[in-house]
Protein backbone atom coordinates (compact mmCIF):
# COMPACT_ATOMS: atom_id res chain seq x y z
CA UNK A 1 0.00 0.00 0.00
CA UNK A 2 1.40 3.40 -1.08
CA UNK A 3 0.80 6.34 1.26
CA UNK A 4 0.87 9.75 -0.43
CA UNK A 5 1.80 12.76 1.63
CA UNK A 6 -0.94 15.34 1.98
CA UNK A 7 -0.49 18.33 -0.34
CA UNK A 8 1.28 21.28 1.27
CA UNK A 9 -0.74 24.48 1.58
CA UNK A 10 0.38 27.54 -0.36
CA UNK A 11 -1.09 30.95 -1.11
CA UNK A 12 -0.80 31.01 -4.87
CA UNK A 13 -0.07 28.65 -7.74
CA UNK A 14 0.67 30.34 -11.08
CA UNK A 15 0.51 27.90 -14.00
CA UNK A 16 2.00 29.12 -17.25
CA UNK A 17 2.61 27.74 -20.70
CA UNK A 18 6.19 28.88 -20.21
CA UNK A 19 8.21 30.05 -17.21
CA UNK A 20 11.24 32.18 -18.10
CA UNK A 21 13.29 32.26 -14.89
CA UNK A 22 16.20 34.37 -16.30
CA UNK A 23 18.49 32.16 -14.20
CA UNK A 24 19.79 29.91 -15.75
CA UNK A 25 20.42 32.26 -18.67
CA UNK A 26 18.22 31.73 -21.70
CA UNK A 27 16.25 28.83 -20.19
CA UNK A 28 12.51 28.40 -20.83
CA UNK A 29 10.51 25.90 -18.76
CA UNK A 30 7.45 24.63 -20.63
CA UNK A 31 4.17 23.91 -18.83
CA UNK A 32 5.48 24.80 -15.39
CA UNK A 33 4.05 26.37 -12.25
CA UNK A 34 5.42 28.74 -9.64
CA UNK A 35 4.43 28.20 -6.01
CA UNK A 36 4.10 31.30 -3.79
CA UNK A 37 3.62 31.56 -0.03
CA UNK A 38 3.94 34.68 2.09
CA UNK A 39 4.95 36.72 -0.95
CA UNK A 40 7.98 34.49 -1.59
CA UNK A 41 8.59 31.92 -4.33
CA UNK A 42 8.62 28.45 -2.79
CA UNK A 43 9.20 26.25 -5.84
CA UNK A 44 9.18 26.07 -9.64
CA UNK A 45 7.83 22.72 -10.81
CA UNK A 46 6.25 21.01 -13.80
CA UNK A 47 2.54 21.85 -13.61
CA UNK A 48 1.24 18.31 -12.84
CA UNK A 49 3.79 17.88 -10.05
CA UNK A 50 2.94 21.27 -8.55
CA UNK A 51 -0.75 20.33 -8.52
CA UNK A 52 0.12 17.06 -6.80
CA UNK A 53 2.37 18.55 -4.11
CA UNK A 54 0.56 21.78 -3.29
CA UNK A 55 -2.93 22.85 -2.35
CA UNK A 56 -3.28 26.53 -3.24
CA UNK A 57 -5.74 29.09 -1.94
CA UNK A 58 -5.67 30.59 -5.45
CA UNK A 59 -4.70 29.07 -8.78
CA UNK A 60 -4.03 31.27 -11.82
CA UNK A 61 -3.78 29.22 -15.00
CA UNK A 62 -2.56 30.86 -18.22
CA UNK A 63 -1.68 28.15 -20.79
CA UNK A 64 -0.79 30.81 -23.40
CA UNK A 65 1.16 32.90 -20.90
CA UNK A 66 4.87 33.38 -20.37
CA UNK A 67 5.71 34.07 -16.73
CA UNK A 68 8.70 36.38 -16.33
CA UNK A 69 10.27 38.25 -13.41
CA UNK A 70 8.71 41.66 -12.97
CA UNK A 71 10.62 44.18 -15.08
CA UNK A 72 12.92 46.61 -13.26
CA UNK A 73 12.91 50.16 -14.61
CA UNK A 74 16.37 51.15 -13.45
CA UNK A 75 16.13 54.89 -14.17
CA UNK A 76 12.95 56.94 -13.95
CA UNK A 77 11.66 60.41 -13.14
CA UNK A 78 8.11 59.23 -12.61
CA UNK A 79 6.44 62.48 -11.49
CA UNK A 80 7.31 63.68 -15.00
CA UNK A 81 4.54 61.52 -16.46
CA UNK A 82 2.57 64.75 -16.07
CA UNK A 83 5.01 66.47 -18.47
CA UNK A 84 4.63 63.84 -21.18
CA UNK A 85 5.02 65.56 -24.55
CA UNK A 86 5.29 69.18 -23.37
CA UNK A 87 8.58 69.95 -25.18
CA UNK A 88 9.39 67.40 -27.83
CA UNK A 89 12.03 67.35 -30.58
CA UNK A 90 14.58 69.56 -28.81
CA UNK A 91 18.23 68.94 -27.84
CA UNK A 92 18.90 68.07 -24.19
CA UNK A 93 20.04 71.37 -22.71
CA UNK A 94 17.49 73.46 -24.64
CA UNK A 95 14.78 70.98 -23.60
CA UNK A 96 15.92 71.00 -19.97
CA UNK A 97 16.83 74.64 -19.36
CA UNK A 98 14.37 76.30 -21.73
CA UNK A 99 11.28 74.23 -21.01
CA UNK A 100 11.36 71.50 -18.35
CA UNK A 101 13.01 73.43 -15.51
CA UNK A 102 10.84 76.57 -16.01
CA UNK A 103 7.63 74.51 -16.08
CA UNK A 104 8.70 72.49 -13.05
CA UNK A 105 9.37 75.72 -11.17
CA UNK A 106 5.69 76.59 -11.58
CA UNK A 107 4.12 73.24 -10.69
CA UNK A 108 6.51 71.18 -8.58
CA UNK A 109 5.32 70.30 -5.12
CA UNK A 110 3.90 67.38 -3.15
CA UNK A 111 0.66 67.26 -5.17
CA UNK A 112 2.44 67.20 -8.54
CA UNK A 113 4.80 64.48 -7.34
CA UNK A 114 2.06 62.32 -5.80
CA UNK A 115 -0.23 62.50 -8.82
CA UNK A 116 2.60 61.89 -11.28
CA UNK A 117 3.81 58.85 -9.35
CA UNK A 118 0.29 57.37 -9.17
CA UNK A 119 -0.14 57.74 -12.93
CA UNK A 120 3.28 56.18 -13.49
CA UNK A 121 2.55 53.22 -11.21
CA UNK A 122 -0.58 52.39 -13.19
CA UNK A 123 1.29 52.65 -16.50
CA UNK A 124 4.18 50.52 -15.25
CA UNK A 125 1.92 47.81 -13.85
CA UNK A 126 0.04 47.57 -17.16
CA UNK A 127 3.47 47.06 -18.79
CA UNK A 128 4.80 44.36 -16.46
CA UNK A 129 7.12 46.61 -14.44
CA UNK A 130 7.22 45.90 -10.70
CA UNK A 131 10.17 48.00 -9.51
CA UNK A 132 11.41 51.50 -10.33
CA UNK A 133 14.63 53.33 -9.50
CA UNK A 134 13.37 56.85 -8.90
CA UNK A 135 15.25 60.11 -9.33
CA UNK A 136 13.23 63.23 -8.50
CA UNK A 137 12.36 65.72 -5.78
CA UNK A 138 10.12 65.20 -2.73
CA UNK A 139 11.30 61.64 -2.08
CA UNK A 140 9.18 61.57 1.08
CA UNK A 141 6.03 61.95 -1.01
CA UNK A 142 7.27 59.48 -3.61
CA UNK A 143 7.95 56.83 -1.00
CA UNK A 144 4.52 57.21 0.58
CA UNK A 145 2.73 56.86 -2.77
CA UNK A 146 4.76 53.82 -3.84
CA UNK A 147 4.05 52.22 -0.48
CA UNK A 148 0.34 52.99 -0.62
CA UNK A 149 0.01 51.22 -3.96
CA UNK A 150 2.21 48.27 -3.01
CA UNK A 151 4.79 49.09 -5.67
CA UNK A 152 8.49 48.36 -5.18
CA UNK A 153 10.82 51.34 -5.56
CA UNK A 154 14.24 52.70 -4.74
CA UNK A 155 13.64 56.38 -4.06
CA UNK A 156 16.44 58.79 -4.87
CA UNK A 157 17.60 61.32 -2.27
CA UNK A 158 18.26 64.35 -4.49
CA UNK A 159 21.36 66.51 -4.31
CA UNK A 160 21.88 69.42 -6.68
CA UNK A 161 23.88 72.65 -6.33
CA UNK A 162 21.00 75.09 -6.59
CA UNK A 163 17.82 75.80 -4.64
CA UNK A 164 14.64 73.92 -5.53
CA UNK A 165 11.20 73.53 -4.01
CA UNK A 166 12.59 70.55 -2.08
CA UNK A 167 15.65 72.20 -0.48
CA UNK A 168 17.45 75.52 -0.55
CA UNK A 169 21.01 74.73 0.58
CA UNK A 170 23.42 71.80 0.49
CA UNK A 171 22.94 71.23 4.20
CA UNK A 172 19.17 71.11 3.75
CA UNK A 173 19.46 68.54 0.93
CA UNK A 174 21.57 66.31 3.17
CA UNK A 175 19.47 66.83 6.29
CA UNK A 176 16.29 65.93 4.42
CA UNK A 177 18.02 62.96 2.79
CA UNK A 178 18.90 61.61 6.22
CA UNK A 179 15.31 62.02 7.42
CA UNK A 180 13.82 60.18 4.44
CA UNK A 181 16.41 57.41 4.65
CA UNK A 182 15.77 56.92 8.36
CA UNK A 183 12.02 56.76 7.82
CA UNK A 184 12.21 54.07 5.11
CA UNK A 185 15.39 52.15 5.96
CA UNK A 186 13.60 48.95 7.04
CA UNK A 187 10.64 49.00 4.68
CA UNK A 188 10.09 45.79 2.67
CA UNK A 189 9.02 47.65 -0.49
CA UNK A 190 10.68 51.08 -0.48
CA UNK A 191 14.43 51.66 -0.26
CA UNK A 192 16.59 54.75 -0.79
CA UNK A 193 19.71 55.76 -2.73
CA UNK A 194 21.57 59.02 -3.13
CA UNK A 195 20.62 60.77 -6.37
CA UNK A 196 23.06 63.54 -7.22
CA UNK A 197 21.71 64.98 -10.46
CA UNK A 198 24.85 64.99 -12.61
CA UNK A 199 28.55 65.90 -12.48
CA UNK A 200 27.79 69.29 -14.04
CA UNK A 201 25.30 70.23 -11.28
CA UNK A 202 27.06 68.84 -8.19
CA UNK A 203 30.26 70.16 -6.60
CA UNK A 204 33.28 68.17 -5.50
CA UNK A 205 32.44 68.87 -1.86
CA UNK A 206 28.92 67.50 -2.20
CA UNK A 207 30.11 64.44 -4.11
CA UNK A 208 32.64 63.73 -1.34
CA UNK A 209 29.91 64.08 1.25
CA UNK A 210 27.73 61.66 -0.74
CA UNK A 211 30.55 59.13 -0.94
CA UNK A 212 31.08 59.21 2.80
CA UNK A 213 27.36 58.89 3.62
CA UNK A 214 26.72 56.21 0.98
CA UNK A 215 29.41 54.10 2.61
CA UNK A 216 28.04 54.71 6.10
CA UNK A 217 24.41 54.04 5.18
CA UNK A 218 25.17 51.25 2.69
CA UNK A 219 23.15 52.79 -0.15
CA UNK A 220 23.74 53.21 -3.88
CA UNK A 221 24.56 56.43 -5.75
CA UNK A 222 22.28 56.99 -8.75
CA UNK A 223 23.63 59.64 -11.14
CA UNK A 224 23.44 60.80 -14.77
CA UNK A 225 26.99 60.32 -16.09
CA UNK A 226 28.49 60.95 -19.55
CA UNK A 227 25.06 61.65 -21.00
CA UNK A 228 26.27 63.90 -23.81
CA UNK A 229 29.46 64.94 -25.59
CA UNK A 230 28.88 68.49 -24.33
CA UNK A 231 28.96 67.24 -20.73
CA UNK A 232 32.31 65.54 -21.16
CA UNK A 233 33.83 68.51 -23.02
CA UNK A 234 32.59 70.98 -20.39
CA UNK A 235 34.02 68.83 -17.60
CA UNK A 236 37.38 68.74 -19.34
CA UNK A 237 37.40 72.54 -19.54
CA UNK A 238 36.19 73.14 -15.98
CA UNK A 239 37.87 70.32 -14.05
CA UNK A 240 40.67 69.21 -16.36
CA UNK A 241 39.24 65.70 -16.56
CA UNK A 242 36.25 63.82 -17.89
CA UNK A 243 33.26 63.27 -15.56
CA UNK A 244 34.00 59.61 -14.81
CA UNK A 245 37.64 60.42 -13.99
CA UNK A 246 36.45 63.19 -11.69
CA UNK A 247 34.04 60.84 -9.92
CA UNK A 248 36.90 58.35 -9.59
CA UNK A 249 39.10 61.01 -8.02
CA UNK A 250 36.31 61.64 -5.52
CA UNK A 251 36.02 57.95 -4.66
CA UNK A 252 32.64 57.27 -6.28
CA UNK A 253 33.56 54.82 -9.04
CA UNK A 254 32.72 51.57 -7.28
CA UNK A 255 30.01 48.93 -7.00
CA UNK A 256 27.60 51.45 -5.44
CA UNK A 257 27.57 53.63 -8.55
CA UNK A 258 24.52 53.42 -10.83
CA UNK A 259 25.77 55.34 -13.85
CA UNK A 260 22.92 56.37 -16.13
CA UNK A 261 23.19 56.95 -19.91
CA UNK A 262 26.97 56.62 -20.40
CA UNK A 263 26.86 57.46 -24.10
CA UNK A 264 30.42 58.86 -24.20
CA UNK A 265 32.88 56.17 -23.14
CA UNK A 266 36.44 55.27 -24.02
CA UNK A 267 37.72 51.70 -23.87
CA UNK A 268 39.70 52.62 -20.75
CA UNK A 269 36.57 53.94 -19.05
CA UNK A 270 34.70 50.75 -19.91
CA UNK A 271 37.52 48.69 -18.41
CA UNK A 272 37.43 50.86 -15.26
CA UNK A 273 33.68 50.27 -14.86
CA UNK A 274 34.17 46.53 -15.22
CA UNK A 275 37.03 46.48 -12.72
CA UNK A 276 35.16 48.52 -10.10
CA UNK A 277 31.75 46.85 -10.43
CA UNK A 278 29.86 49.90 -11.71
CA UNK A 279 26.35 49.27 -13.04
CA UNK A 280 25.38 51.09 -16.23
CA UNK A 281 21.74 51.93 -16.93
CA UNK A 282 21.00 52.12 -20.63
CA UNK A 283 18.11 54.44 -21.62
CA UNK A 284 18.11 53.94 -25.39
CA UNK A 285 14.88 55.67 -26.38
CA UNK A 286 15.49 58.82 -24.33
CA UNK A 287 19.05 59.02 -25.68
CA UNK A 288 17.78 58.63 -29.23
CA UNK A 289 15.01 61.21 -28.81
CA UNK A 290 17.34 63.82 -27.28
CA UNK A 291 20.16 62.92 -29.71
CA UNK A 292 22.44 62.41 -26.71
CA UNK A 293 24.53 59.63 -28.25
CA UNK A 294 24.87 55.87 -28.16
CA UNK A 295 25.77 53.80 -25.14
CA UNK A 296 28.36 51.17 -26.27
CA UNK A 297 26.33 48.27 -24.90
CA UNK A 298 28.17 45.61 -26.89
CA UNK A 299 31.54 46.68 -25.49
CA UNK A 300 30.18 47.00 -21.94
CA UNK A 301 28.67 43.53 -22.16
CA UNK A 302 31.89 41.98 -23.45
CA UNK A 303 33.84 43.68 -20.65
CA UNK A 304 31.51 42.16 -18.07
CA UNK A 305 29.87 45.38 -16.89
CA UNK A 306 26.46 44.88 -15.28
CA UNK A 307 23.83 46.31 -17.62
CA UNK A 308 20.39 47.54 -16.63
CA UNK A 309 17.66 49.24 -18.66
CA UNK A 310 15.62 52.33 -17.85
CA UNK A 311 13.01 54.40 -19.63
CA UNK A 312 14.10 57.78 -18.22
CA UNK A 313 11.19 60.16 -17.64
CA UNK A 314 8.08 60.55 -19.75
CA UNK A 315 9.11 64.09 -20.64
CA UNK A 316 11.92 62.70 -22.78
CA UNK A 317 10.79 59.24 -23.85
CA UNK A 318 7.60 59.56 -23.79
CA UNK A 319 6.47 56.38 -22.07
CA UNK A 320 7.35 53.86 -19.37
CA UNK A 321 7.27 50.90 -21.73
CA UNK A 322 10.02 48.47 -20.75
CA UNK A 323 9.07 46.04 -23.55
CA UNK A 324 9.71 48.79 -26.08
CA UNK A 325 12.92 49.71 -24.26
CA UNK A 326 14.19 46.10 -24.35
CA UNK A 327 13.55 45.88 -28.06
CA UNK A 328 15.20 49.21 -28.81
CA UNK A 329 18.17 48.35 -26.61
CA UNK A 330 18.73 45.06 -28.40
CA UNK A 331 18.37 46.51 -31.90
CA UNK A 332 20.48 49.59 -31.19
CA UNK A 333 23.28 47.54 -29.63
CA UNK A 334 23.59 45.54 -32.85
CA UNK A 335 23.73 48.63 -35.04
CA UNK A 336 26.28 50.42 -32.83
CA UNK A 337 28.52 47.34 -32.56
CA UNK A 338 28.04 46.32 -36.21
CA UNK A 339 27.34 42.89 -34.74
CA UNK A 340 23.97 41.13 -35.03
CA UNK A 341 24.78 39.00 -31.98
CA UNK A 342 25.31 41.99 -29.65
CA UNK A 343 22.78 42.08 -26.78
CA UNK A 344 20.75 39.06 -27.83
CA UNK A 345 17.17 38.60 -26.64
CA UNK A 346 18.05 36.67 -23.48
CA UNK A 347 20.64 39.31 -22.52
CA UNK A 348 18.16 42.13 -23.10
CA UNK A 349 15.64 40.39 -20.82
CA UNK A 350 18.39 39.86 -18.24
CA UNK A 351 19.26 43.58 -18.32
CA UNK A 352 15.58 44.49 -17.83
CA UNK A 353 15.20 42.15 -14.85
CA UNK A 354 18.19 40.76 -12.95
CA UNK A 355 20.59 43.40 -14.28
CA UNK A 356 18.34 46.12 -12.93
CA UNK A 357 17.92 44.32 -9.61
CA UNK A 358 21.70 43.99 -9.29
CA UNK A 359 22.22 47.68 -10.04
CA UNK A 360 19.84 48.49 -7.20
CA UNK A 361 21.48 46.01 -4.82
CA UNK A 362 18.31 43.89 -4.81
CA UNK A 363 19.45 40.89 -6.86
CA UNK A 364 19.34 38.59 -3.82
CA UNK A 365 15.62 39.33 -3.55
CA UNK A 366 14.27 39.87 -7.06
CA UNK A 367 15.05 39.93 -10.77
CA UNK A 368 14.73 36.20 -11.43
CA UNK A 369 12.27 33.40 -10.71
CA UNK A 370 14.08 31.39 -8.05
CA UNK A 371 12.99 29.78 -4.81
CA UNK A 372 13.46 32.19 -1.92
CA UNK A 373 13.04 35.37 -3.96
CA UNK A 374 10.13 37.78 -3.74
CA UNK A 375 7.22 36.87 -6.02
CA UNK A 376 7.49 39.97 -8.24
CA UNK A 377 6.13 38.44 -11.43
CA UNK A 378 4.43 39.28 -14.73
CA UNK A 379 2.44 37.12 -17.13
CA UNK A 380 2.59 37.92 -20.84
CA UNK A 381 -0.11 36.54 -23.15
CA UNK A 382 1.75 35.09 -26.12
CA UNK A 383 -1.43 33.58 -27.59
CA UNK A 384 -2.33 36.79 -29.40
CA UNK A 385 -2.05 37.19 -33.17
CA UNK A 386 0.94 39.54 -32.88
CA UNK A 387 3.06 36.82 -31.27
CA UNK A 388 2.08 33.92 -33.52
CA UNK A 389 3.52 31.56 -34.56
CA UNK A 390 5.61 31.02 -31.46
CA UNK A 391 9.03 29.57 -32.33
CA UNK A 392 11.22 31.03 -29.57
CA UNK A 393 9.65 32.38 -26.38
CA UNK A 394 12.39 34.81 -25.28
CA UNK A 395 12.86 36.18 -28.79
CA UNK A 396 9.12 36.71 -29.01
CA UNK A 397 9.08 38.54 -25.67
CA UNK A 398 11.82 40.95 -26.73
CA UNK A 399 11.22 41.42 -30.46
CA UNK A 400 7.47 40.96 -30.93
CA UNK A 401 5.46 41.21 -27.71
CA UNK A 402 4.00 44.51 -26.54
CA UNK A 403 3.15 45.78 -23.10
CA UNK A 404 -0.57 45.48 -23.92
CA UNK A 405 -0.06 41.69 -23.77
CA UNK A 406 0.75 41.78 -20.04
CA UNK A 407 -2.24 40.09 -18.41
CA UNK A 408 -1.31 39.72 -14.74
CA UNK A 409 1.24 41.24 -12.34
CA UNK A 410 2.17 40.41 -8.76
CA UNK A 411 4.42 42.27 -6.33
CA UNK A 412 5.48 40.27 -3.27
CA UNK A 413 2.80 37.75 -4.23
CA UNK A 414 -0.04 40.28 -4.22
CA UNK A 415 -2.01 40.80 -7.43
CA UNK A 416 -1.60 44.31 -8.81
CA UNK A 417 -2.94 43.60 -12.32
CA UNK A 418 -5.49 40.87 -12.94
CA UNK A 419 -6.45 40.04 -16.53
CA UNK A 420 -5.51 43.61 -17.59
CA UNK A 421 -7.51 45.20 -14.76
CA UNK A 422 -5.62 47.29 -12.19
CA UNK A 423 -6.15 46.13 -8.63
CA UNK A 424 -6.92 48.92 -6.15
CA UNK A 425 -6.46 51.77 -8.64
CA UNK A 426 -9.24 53.73 -10.38
CA UNK A 427 -8.29 54.11 -14.04
CA UNK A 428 -10.94 56.74 -14.82
CA UNK A 429 -9.85 58.84 -11.85
CA UNK A 430 -6.20 58.67 -12.90
CA UNK A 431 -7.05 59.85 -16.42
CA UNK A 432 -9.29 62.67 -15.18
CA UNK A 433 -6.56 63.84 -12.80
CA UNK A 434 -3.95 63.80 -15.58
CA UNK A 435 -6.22 65.97 -17.72
CA UNK A 436 -6.50 68.53 -14.91
CA UNK A 437 -2.71 68.76 -14.77
CA UNK A 438 -2.57 69.12 -18.57
CA UNK A 439 -4.82 72.16 -18.36
CA UNK A 440 -2.74 73.71 -15.59
CA UNK A 441 0.58 73.09 -17.36
CA UNK A 442 -0.79 74.37 -20.67
CA UNK A 443 -1.57 77.71 -19.01
CA UNK A 444 2.06 78.33 -18.03
CA UNK A 445 3.84 80.98 -20.07
CA UNK A 446 7.59 80.48 -20.53
CA UNK A 447 9.57 83.69 -21.05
Amino acid sequence: MTIHAAPEACDLLIEAGWVVPVVPHGVVLEDHAVVVTGGVIQAILPRPLARQRYSAREVVSRPDGALIPGLVNAHTHNPMTLLRGVADDLPLMQWLQGHIWPIEAEVIGPGFVADGIALAIAEMLRGGTTCANENYFFPDVQAAVYKRHGFRAVVGLPVIDFPTAWARTSDEYFDKAAEVHDQWRDDPLVATAFAPHAPYTVSDANFERIRMLADQLDVAVHCHVHETAHETEESQEKHGQRPLARLDRLGLVNDRLIAVHMTQLTDAEIALCAERGVSVVHCPESNLKLASGFCPVGKLQKAGVNLAIGTDGCASNNDLDMFGEMRTAALLAKAVAHDASALDAASALHAATLGGAKALGLDARLGSIEAGKHADLALVDLGQLETQPLHHVISQLVYAAGRQQVSDVWIAGKARLRQRELVGMDLAELIANARQWRARIASIRIS
